[in-house]
C-alpha cells in the first residue's frame, strides 16, 4: 500500500449552481495526473477545489498534510497550499513586462517565506522566454503568453501545479511548442501536476495517471494504460479508443529508415525518423488499426504481427455490428495490452474468445513522445 506521503487523496461533495460535484480520488503525488471527461463534467470545478479557490464540503490531503477536512473545520487557504495554477487564458499583468511578471511569482514566494528552489534563470531557459523578457504581454503571441504564465506559476515555488486546458486557446504551432515543455515539466521541477483537458491525445502524451470524470463524478481512477483497456469505462468504447504503450528503441535500420522498439511482450517496427538507439518512447495504438489472425500471414505489407492471448471480447457499445477484442501481447499473454475493433462476423469466423492465442496485426503506430 502506498504511503500517505506519496499520495494526494480527495473527496469533494458540493453544489455549484445547477451542477453537483461528488468526486473521490487517490493518486500518486508525483508525475502527471490527467483529468478527462466531456464538457461540463466537473473537471475545472475539481481543479478549483484542489486549489482552495471555491468552498466545497469534503477532505483533501497532500503527502500526508491535511489541506481540508470540513468536518474538523480545517480549510487551508490557497496561498497556504502553495499551488501554482495556470488557467485556459493567460492572466498576466498587462502593466508589467515579462520579466516583471515572472519576478512577481518569485516575490510572492519570498513574502510567504517559502524557500526558493526553482530559480528564474532555470525557468527562463526551460520555457525559452529569454528573448521576451523586456516585452509587454500585449506584444506576445498566445503561445508566448501561456509560456510566461507557466513560468510565473513555477516561480511561485509551488508544491503542486494545476494546468486547466492550457492549450485550448492556442493554434497548432503554439500548442506543439508548449507541449514539448509540458512533457518534461513534472520531472524537471519534481512537481506533481494535474492536467485538465478535453483532448485525449494530450492526455495520452502527458499523463501517467488518469481521473476519468462524468456528471460530476470520478468514474475511473488509476494508471492511464489500465483505464484505457477497461471494458467498463467509456474510453474503451470510444470511436477513437486507443492504448498507450511505453517502449525503448533497440535498433535502427538505416537502410529502410525504421526503428525496432522493445515493448512488454514483443518488438514493434516503426518509422525511425528523428529517433536514436536507446530513446524511450510513448506509443499510441488505435483499436481501429488492429486486426487479428490465427497464424501470421506469409506475405503482407503489415510489419507488425505479434503473438498474444485474448483477455476479453466485448460488444461495441457504439456499433452493434462490431466487437472490441482486448489482447495481452507475448506468447504467454503477459505483455502490454492492445485493443482491436473488428466486425462481429470476423470475430465469429475466427472463433475469438478469452484465453485463445491469436496474432495482433498492427497497421499504424503513433509516437506520442
Amino acid at each position: 500500500m502506498r504511503d500517505a506521503r506519496e499520495k494526494i487523496d480527495g473527496a469533494f461533495n458540493g453544489q455549484f449552481d445547477d451542477f453537483r460535484l461528488e468526486a473521490q480520488f487517490s493518486v500518486p503525488a508525483s508525475g502527471v495526473t490527467g483529468i478527462y471527461g466531456p464538457s461540463g463534467c466537473g473537471k475545472t470545478s475539481l481543479l478549483r477545489c484542489l486549489a482552495g479557490l471555491v468552498k466545497c464540503q469534503g477532505t483533501l490531503s497532500f503527502r500526508g498534510q491535511i489541506w481540508q477536512d470540513t468536518a474538523q473545520r480545517i480549510l487551508k487557504k490557497p496561498h497556504e497550499r502553495r499551488v501554482g495554477y495556470v488557467f485556459q487564458e493567460p492572466s498576466l499583468f498587462p502593466h508589467l513586462s515579462v520579466q516583471q511578471n515572472l519576478s512577481f511569482g518569485l516575490e510572492r514566494a519570498r513574502r510567504a517565506n517559502t524557500a526558493v528552489s526553482v530559480k528564474q534563470e532555470d525557468v527562463v531557459n526551460f520555457l525559452k522566454v529569454e528573448s521576451l523578457l523586456a516585452r509587454a504581454p500585449q506584444d506576445l503571441s498566445g503561445g508566448e503568453r501561456q509560456r510566461v504564465a507557466i513560468g510565473r506559476a513555477l516561480l511561485s515555488q509551488p508544491q503542486l501545479l494545476l494546468l486547466d486546458e492550457p492549450l485550448s486557446a492556442l493554434d497548432d504551432t503554439a500548442r506543439k511548442e508548449i507541449m514539448t515543455c509540458l512533457e518534461d515539466i513534472s520531472s524537471r521541477f519534481a512537481l506533481p501536476v494535474f492536467y485538465v483537458s478535453h483532448d485525449m491525445r494530450e492526455i495520452e502524451r502527458l499523463a501517467d495517471t488518469l481521473l476519468l470524470m462524468d456528471a460530476g463524478k470520478v468514474i475511473g481512477s488509476g494508471p492511464l494504460t489500465v483505464l484505457q483497456s477497461d471494458p467498463a469505462l467509456p474510453l474503451y468504447h470510444a470511436s477513437d479508443s486507443a492504448v498507450t504503450i511505453s517502449g525503448r528503441v533497440q535498433r535502427l535500420d538505416e537502410h529502410y529508415h525504421l526503428a525496432e522498439v522493445v515493448i512488454p511482450g514483443g518488438t514493434l517496427t516503426i518509422s525511425g525518423q528523428n529517433l536514436s538507439s536507446g530513446d524511450n518512447l510513448r506509443l499510441s495504438i488505435k483499436a481501429s488499426d488492429v486486426s487479428f489472425v490465427s497464424e501470421p500471414a506469409p506475405a503482407t505489407s503489415i510489419l507488425n504481427c505479434l503473438p498474444g492471448r485474448i483477455v476479453s471480447v466485448a460488444p461495441c457499445q457504439r456499433d452493434a455490428g462490431h466487437v472490441i477484442v482486448q489482447v495481452a501481447l507475448g506468447q504467454a499473454g503477459d505483455g502490454a495490452r492492445v485493443l482491436g475493433r473488428i466486425t462481429r462476423k470476423s470475430c465469429d469466423r475466427l472463433e475469438l474468445q478469452a484465453d485463445k492465442p491469436v496474432y495482433a496485426q498492427i497497421k499504424s503506430i503513433a509516437v506520442m513522445r
